[in-house]
Formats: C-alpha cells, sequence, structure tokens
C-alpha cells in the first residue's frame, strides 16, 4: 500500500467552520430555531404545525451533526496519510543510509517495523538491503528477503537478481540462482550476463565462452564491460592469442578500448615475455591520444628490463616524460632492476640519487635490489653501507634483506657474519623460507663441513620448508664424502617422501 496526500477533499476554511461548531454545539445555527419558532406563533395555534416545524428542525440539526463528524473524519484521514507519506520516505532514506554504513541489520528492524504498519518500501531501498546482505556474506538472508518482496511486495526487478547472483561469490551458488531464475521466467538482462560470466571467469572460461553465446543467441549485445571481462580471464591463462583475438573484435563491434582494455593485454604480454607487441600495444594507445597511466608505462619497462634490453627500457622511460606522464617509484625499480640485471652497478647506483633529485624517496625494494647486487659482485662492506642508510630513513628489513647480506657474508666465506644474520632472522618475527637454508647449506658443503650443513638442513625441516633439489644433493655428497651413512640416507628418504 503507498500513502498518497489528498488535498481536495475538505477546504482549510471549512475545516475551521465545522471546528468552531464543534466547540459550542448549542449555538448550530441558533437563528434558524428563532426563525422557525416565529413562523409557529404565527400559525393559528395549529399544534400539528408545530410538530412538523419541530421535526424539521431536529432533522436539519442531525444531518448538519453527520455533515461534520464526516468532515473530521475526512480531514484526519488526509491528515495521517499524508503524514505516513513523508514518513514513509523519511523512513526509506533512513534505511538506504543504514545499508551504506554497514549497519543491515537496524535497517532490517526498521524495514520490519514498517511493514508492521502496512507501509511497503520502494524497489530502490528493498535492494540497498539486498546489495548489503550479499556484501555482509548472509546469501541466505537475502533469498529470504527476496522470497518475501514476492509475497508481500514489492516485485524484485532485474537489479535485485543481478545483486544476489554477484553477492553469491561462489560459481556454484551464482549457477544454481541463475537456473532458478529460468525456472520462473525471471527477466534478466546483459548486466546478469555480465555478471555471470565475470563469475565464470575466475574458475572455468569454458562456462564463461558459453554463457557469452548464451547472451549472443538471445538477443543480448555485449558491451565494453563484458569483452574486457573475457580479456582479462584469458590473460590471466596466458592465452595471449585470444586475448588479443578480443580486443581486436571491440573495434569491429564499434567500441573503442579504454584503459582497462590496454592494461591487461600490455601486462599480460609482458608478464608472458611478449614486451615487442606490448610495445605496439602502447603506441596504440597513443595513436589514439589516450595517455597510459604510470602503471602500464612501468610493465612496458619492466619488460624490457627482464628481456636484457636497458636501452629501450629507458626510451620508454623518456616518451613517458614527454607524454606528460610522471614517473613514480615504481618506475625507478623497474629501471633499477634493468640495470641490475645487466649489471651495470654503478649506473644502478646513480639511479638512486636520481631518485632523490627528482623529490621521490628510494623504498625498501629499492635498497634491496641495491644491496643485492652489491653482495653478488663481493662488495659486501659497501652492501652494509646500504642497509645501514636504509634502517636511517625508517625503513625495516625484510627477509629478502637478510638473504642478500647473508649471501654476500656467504660468498666472501664470513660464515660468522652470516650466521649471526641468520640467527637474527629467526628471533624476529619475520616470515622465512627456504632461501637462507639453502644458501648456508651449500655454503657448508662447499666448504667441506657436512655436519654444520647437516644442522641447517635438520632445522629447516623442523620449519617444514623444503628447500631446491640441488641443496640436497650437495649435502648427500658431502655426507657420503665424510663417511655420515646414516644421516645421508636421513636425507635421502626425505626426497624421497617429497617426490624428488
Amino acid at each position: 500500500m503507498h500513502w498518497t496526500c489528498r488535498h481536495d477533499e475538505l477546504s482549510s476554511i471549512e475545516l475551521d467552520d465545522q471546528m468552531v461548531a464543534i466547540d459550542n454545539p448549542y449555538q448550530i445555527k441558533a437563528q434558524d430555531w428563532s426563525l422557525e419558532r416565529k413562523n409557529c406563533q404565527n400559525d393559528n395555534g395549529n399544534t400539528q404545525a408545530v410538530f412538523n416545524a419541530l421535526e424539521t428542525m431536529l432533522k436539519d440539526s442531525l444531518e448538519r451533526l453527520k455533515t461534520i463528524r464526516e468532515s473530521i473524519s475526512v480531514a484526519g484521514s488526509a491528515l495521517w496519510e499524508c503524514t505516513s507519506h513523508v514518513n514513509c520516505t523519511g523512513h526509506a532514506a533512513l534505511v538506504r543510509a543504514l545499508c551504506v554504513d554497514g549497519k543491515v541489520g537496524a535497517a532490517l528492524r526498521l524495514r520490519n517495523r514498517m511493514l508492521q504498519k502496512c507501509i511497503i518500501l520502494d524497489i530502490f531501498t528493498h535492494n540497498y538491503l539486498i546489495n548489503g546482505l550479499c556484501k555482509m556474506g548472509n546469501l541466505d538472508k537475502a533469498s529470504s528477503l527476496i522470497k518475501e518482496m514476492k509475497e508481500v511486495g514489492p516485485t524484485p526487478n532485474r537489479i535485485t537478481y543481478n545483486t544476489l547472483i554477484r553477492g553469491k561469490g561462489d560459481i556454484v551458488q551464482a549457477l544454481e540462482q541463475w537456473g532458478l531464475m529460468s525456472q520462473k521466467g525471471s527477466q534478466v538482462d546483459a548486466v546478469a550476463y555480465n555478471v555471470l560470466i565475470h563469475g565464470c571467469v575466475k574458475k572455468d572460461m569454458r562456462l564463461a565462452y558459453m554463457y557469452f553465446c548464451e547472451m549472443l543467441k538471445r538477443g543480448f549485445l555485449p558491451d565494453l564491460f563484458t569483452y574486457n571481462t573475457l580479456i582479462s580471464g584469458l590473460c590471466k591463462l596466458g592465452k595471449l592469442d585470444e586475448a588479443c583475438e578480443f580486443y581486436s573484435v571491440l573495434s569491429k563491434m564499434g567500441f573503442t578500448p579504454d584503459h582497462i582494455s590496454y592494461k591487461m593485454v600490455i601486462q599480460g604480454l609482458c608478464h608472458y615475455g611478449d614486451v615487442i607487441k606490448a610495445n605496439k600495444f602502447l603506441l596504440s594507445m597513443l595513436g589514439y591520444s589516450v595517455v597510459p597511466e604510470p602503471l602500464i608505462w612501468n610493465a612496458v619497462i619492466e619488460g624490457y628490463g627482464n628481456s636484457g634490453d636497458v636501452n629501450h627500457a629507458f626510451k620508454i622511460r623518456d616518451q613517458m616524460v614527454a607524454s606528460g606522464v610522471a614517473p613514480n617509484i615504481f618506475t625507478y625499480n623497474a629501471l633499477v632492476h634493468a640495470q641490475v640485471k645487466g649489471g651495470n652497478i654503478i649506473d644502478a647506483q646513480s639511479l638512486k640519487q636520481e631518485i632523490i633529485s627528482s623529490g621521490l624517496i628510494p623504498d625498501i625494494v629499492t635498497y634491496n635490489m641495491l644491496i643485492g647486487a652489491e653482495c653478488n659482485i663481493g662488495h659486501v662492506d659497501f652492501a652494509l653501507q646500504l642497509y645501514d642508510e636504509m634502517r636511517r630513513r625508517g625503513y625495516k628489513p625484510d627477509i629478502i634483506t637478510y638473504t642478500e647480506l647473508i649471501r654476500g657474508h656467504c660468498s666472501k666465506g664470513n660464515m660468522k657474519n652470516a650466521v649471526e644474520i641468520f640467527s637474527k632472522i629467526q628471533r624476529s618475527d619475520s616470515p622465512i623460507d627456504h632461501v637462507p637454508f639453502q644458501i648456508l647449506i651449500k655454503t657448508y658443503c662447499k666448504m667441506r663441513y657436512p655436519e654444520k650443513a647437516f644442522e641447517i638442513y635438520q632445522e629447516m625441516v623442523r620449519k617444514g620448508l623444503i628447500s631446491r633439489r640441488s641443496a640436497y644433493h650437495a649435502l648427500i655428497s658431502e655426507l657420503r664424502r665424510k663417511k655420515f651413512i646414516q644421516e645421508a640416507l636421513q636425507v635421502c628418504t626425505q626426497m624421497l617422501k617429497l617426490g624428488f
């Protein structure tokens, strides 16, 4: 029931007149009584005429009282309906505000109180409730509310069902809901298909293709979101050729690729090593006067760095600046990585100064790469200077920092220092992986100290970590050489359990 205001039943002047009359009922039309009395006195003492006059006056008075009562009833009804309409609108807005604030329970209680007063909130407000329940993960309650809406109103619409399907993060549940909608003949639209395809892409591209084809057969035209969803799924699976095919379809269908389209394809190509093709897409963006965001530039720079093409990495950086996009710390880290990978340690160090000159601050990634580069060439003292500088800047060393320093000390044979850092990792709350263990095991084996290597190995096993096969082989070889047969067999058994 929707309350509406009725302004045409009774004018304010009429209502005032009637209310005055009610306040003084004994003065209702007193002049009429006087007039009738005078008429009776002139009626030659006709008693019947007197009674007739009294009867007429009584009927007239009763009719007036009835009219007054009805007028008051109409006025009260109109006032109630106007007030209810205002309250309904205000409560609906409050329900939506509570849902936005995450107070869905309070919103539902208010909605139920309104329902008890026979006031049903609109579909727009109910969709807020459904969305809030789905965000909380309370899908059963959301489904129950939709069932209740079908019984008492308002009737669920496409947005209602689309919200529920999107809320069912589990694709199996989403497909079940889709099946129920199909059985009941519920209307679906392109948005519903987009939601379903997006869910399928995360689990099964074949299902995504199937619903994409079904979408076309039912006459729903895919939009840019549909194509971007499919391109994203294909890129994540490494099916770059198919992703590029869908990209080419965009233009044929009259769509202009957006930043998301380009970003997914370029990142996918760079991730799988085809940086040359990625650069072509970058140039395509510039050709359409679409300025790529820093993330896209950085992906191509990193791609060239990974391929060892430092010159092209810097050319992309220069092109980025020329396009009016300022390099960020991720840009510089990609360039530092390119220089380190190319063995240009001095140039990598100079980039740190360039970062500071540009108003940025080197982050822990920058320092870890530079520390690792110095350790790899045996410049442990300079690596320790970078370590101290990093800490002065307020960065807390992580497992990568410590691992690089352990590697540096091991390369110089400074096992005491390496073990001290290793012990520091053990005492800290930093998560640890197999790499520090592997470095120490292989270094001790190379130094012909298999018993110390075996101690490190046992600690690694206690922590449930698994090293690479080369570390196990090196340890077994040295244990056998030193006649530690039992220990060698123990490592062999562990290798067999791991499937090596």
